[in-house]
């Protein structure tokens, strides 16, 4: 029994001894998620009066400044940057140096948004505003509103917000030169807007997507939203603003030689280039001389096609869109380079319900002999089929009755196309094949509280791309049937002038963009065998 004790004893002895050495690990502590605190300014926050020249501000922690370009707001915005430091150290102080006269009795702030975070973890402390007047008071009253895109459904980010005092001196072309009175900006994540510190007034309010950071209008690289009518302050009434791209005036640029046979001519500004319109001449006797002009994919350029057994030295082109005409004169070169026709399909195997079998060609096309064109199907009876050509894009579509789990076989004979240069296809054979009907889903949408119509319903999947659309005068119950399973987002375009497209706004014509409203609400889930009855109120 004793001897039993004393073993237990010696055990609980080593036990001790061995727990004593153990070595602990040292975890450095909880990750500091705090933001950094304010513990005191020169001259204190929503001081009057002020009449110095630099801003300190003290905080109880090493903190460092970033994106300060970006996320500082001034408000009214200076003429010259004033100059803050540390940039790029830590430290426990902010000392801003203003560089500008700063205006009599004026309340000034300074919002640094993100731009302030420790030194350690990036804790931001958010949205430090900073304020003080020249005058006697601080103005405290405020507007806000929205801000939207026109025509996508994502808005844009950093976006700015202007106001100009609605005085003798303010005209239309003010957005262009001046700096506005107040400003604010939605930085990297709100589509909300809140303008403070303004004083009583009336005024002009505008939005830009301010691609130079310099506070004025640059209809070449910003969007622009303008409310056409004035605001007065106080006013307890959101505004919309809703951000467009101006067309941009039409500018044609001197056509280059690009082979034997074909000139590119690219422009500045908004066109629509089928009406583009290009004349070519011998320069020396200004003999007029045939050709075509077609599309090039996402360029400012069109081609224009010239035949190959041209003798002149230069040549006289007239480029005319709307009422802009310019006239140049340009060297033609002999160079071996000439284009040759091909034919690419588009859809390579699979053709859809929804779809029109299409081809591209390499050269435009001025014969079309649809008695050397054939369309089978995998039983080789004959499938009557309809075919368009756009010339200007150089894209040929066939149309005809698709039944499902179907093969089908295009033969386009020698001579069925033949180019502006009199070349002619070889054989050419394309087979296609449709799918069942299962594998598609039909889209039934009810449109309610329609305000006018001619308007233009759109389905788009989640990058906005258009999948269908319907052009309606009048009707409300309109019907996709044969779509591909996908989520789907619902966009409906008044369109006011009736040209089958939305039309951007233009602010010097004080003319807003054509209607665009989405249908709210998650997007629409459409399955193979799926019927979807959709409700869009227009209406809100």
């Amino acid at each position: 029994m004793l001897k039993n004790r004393f073993l237990l004893y010696i055990f609980f002895i080593a036990l001790s001894l061995t727990s004593c050495a153990k070595r602990g690990s040292i975890t450095g502590g909880a990750k500091d998620t705090l933001a950094p605190v304010l513990t005191g300014s020169t001259p204190r926050n929503m001081s009057t009066q002020f009449n110095g020249t630099e801003l300190r501000v003290d905080f109880d922690e090493y903190v460092k400044i970033k994106d300060v370009n970006k996320q500082l707001i001034i408000s009214p915005p200076m003429e010259n940057a004033p100059i803050i430091t540390p940039m790029g150290s830590a430290s426990k102080y902010i000392s801003i140096k203003i560089k500008d006269t700063l205006q009599p009795n004026t309340t000034y702030s300074f919002n640094f948004g993100q731009s302030i975070t420790d030194n350690n973890e990036g804790n931001p402390y958010s949205q430090f505003k900073f304020v003080f007047s020249t005058g006697t008071y601080i103005d405290s009253l405020t507007l806000g509103g929205k801000i939207k895109d026109a025509f996508s459904q994502k808005p844009d980010n950093f976006v700015t917000i202007l106001m100009y005092e609605d005085n003798e001196t303010y005209t239309d072309s003010t957005v262009f030169k001046e700096r506005p009175r107040y400003v604010t900006n939605t930085l990297d994540s709100m589509t909300m807007y809140s303008l403070q510190n303004l004083k009583e007034g009336r005024y002009r309010l505008f939005a830009l997507k301010d691609n130079n950071n310099n506070y004025k209008y640059d209809p070449k690289s910003d969007k622009i939203a303008f409310l056409p009518y004035t605001v007065s302050v106080p006013n307890d009434t959101l505004y919309q603003l809703e951000l467009f791209k101006e067309e941009l005036p039409f500018k044609a640029k001197r056509p280059k030689q690009e082979s034997i046979n074909r000139f590119i001519a690219g422009y500045e500004g908004t066109a629509k280039g089928k009406d583009i319109k290009i004349k070519v001449a011998n320069a020396a006797n200004n003999e007029a001389i045939q050709s075509i002009t077609t599309y090039i994919k996402d360029k400012d350029s069109v081609q224009v096609w010239l035949p190959r057994n041209i003798t002149a030295d230069s040549l006289s082109m007239n480029m005319a869109y709307r009422d802009s005409i310019k006239d140049f004169i340009v060297k033609f070169k002999e160079m071996k380079a000439a284009d040759s026709l091909s034919v690419t399909a588009v859809q390579k195997s699979g053709l859809h319900f929804r779809e029109k079998f299409t081809l591209n060609t390499t050269t435009p096309l001025t014969t079309i002999d649809s008695t050397k064109i054939t369309l089978t199907r995998k039983d080789s009876t004959a499938v009557p089929f309809t075919y368009a050509y756009d010339d200007f894009k150089q894209e040929l579509k066939f149309d005809f009755e698709k039944e499902e789990d179907q093969k089908y076989v295009f033969n386009l004979m020698p001579g069925a196309l033949r180019d502006f240069y009199e070349k002619e296809n070889d054989t050419l054979t394309y087979k296609l094949s449709t799918r069942s009907l299962n594998d598609y889903g039909n889209l039934r949408i009810k449109l309610s509280n329609v305000n006018r119509f001619p308007l233009i319903l759109q389905v788009l999947n989640a990058s906005e791309d258009v999948k269908a659309e319907y052009y309606s005068e009048g009707e409300t119950q309109i019907n996709f049937d044969g779509m591909l399973p996908d989520e789907y987002i619902l966009r409906v375009i008044y369109d006011d002038n009736g040209n089958k497209e939305w039309d951007t706004g233009n602010y010097l014509e004080k003319r807003q963009p054509e209607q665009v409203i989405y249908r709210q609400g998650k997007p629409i889930k459409l399955m193979a065998l799926w019927d979807v009855n959709e409700d869009f109120n227009l209406g809100g």
